[in-house]
């Protein structure tokens, strides 16, 4: 399996201009034709089953202080445009958006067919103690799941 590797991310974002929490990963060489919202589908197509059930414990968990729940395949679209789709969800602790993007890698002689490069950002606007308690909490395994889903996309 190809690794995403982790890349800074400057703020602000215009996807979430009161983001104070970023991250961005990357994978380069995915194969072509591929859009922004194709990307999307083929990596929440393929989740394995200990992302789904994590998802499922985390929900539970929130379900309990009055929070919004989701999965990964189900946060609503706020912007999508060929190159870039921007998910994300507007809570009492926190918003959230990722921020999908699909660029032409350059070509290669050694790879003559069409090669994208996916990179995959996540803005938050933690509005309180709970926010940035609940982003300690979870960054670790959002580090792990963004990364593995990024990196099947491109396998």
């Amino acid at each position: 399996m190809i690794v995403a590797r982790e890349l800074p991310l400057a703020l602000p974002h215009p996807a979430l201009p009161t983001a104070d929490w970023a991250d961005r990963f990357d994978v380069e060489n995915v194969a072509g034709p591929l859009t922004a919202r194709q990307a999307l589908e083929r990596m929440t197509g393929q989740t394995p089953a200990w992302i789904h059930r994590l998802m499922a414990v985390r929900n539970g968990l929130v379900r309990l202080v009055g929070l919004k729940t989701g999965d990964i395949d189900g946060f609503p679209v706020l912007a999508e445009r060929a190159e870039e789709i921007v998910v994300g969800l507007d809570d009492r602790h926190l918003d959230f958006r990722i921020v999908l993007r699909v660029e032409l890698a350059a070509p290669s002689t050694s790879a003559p067919q069409l090669k994208h490069n996916v990179s995959i950002a996540t803005l938050v606007d933690r509005h309180n103690l709970f926010g940035r308690a609940y982003i300690l909490v979870v960054t670790p395994f959002h580090k792990r799941i963004v990364a593995r889903m990024l990196g099947a996309l491109a396998s």
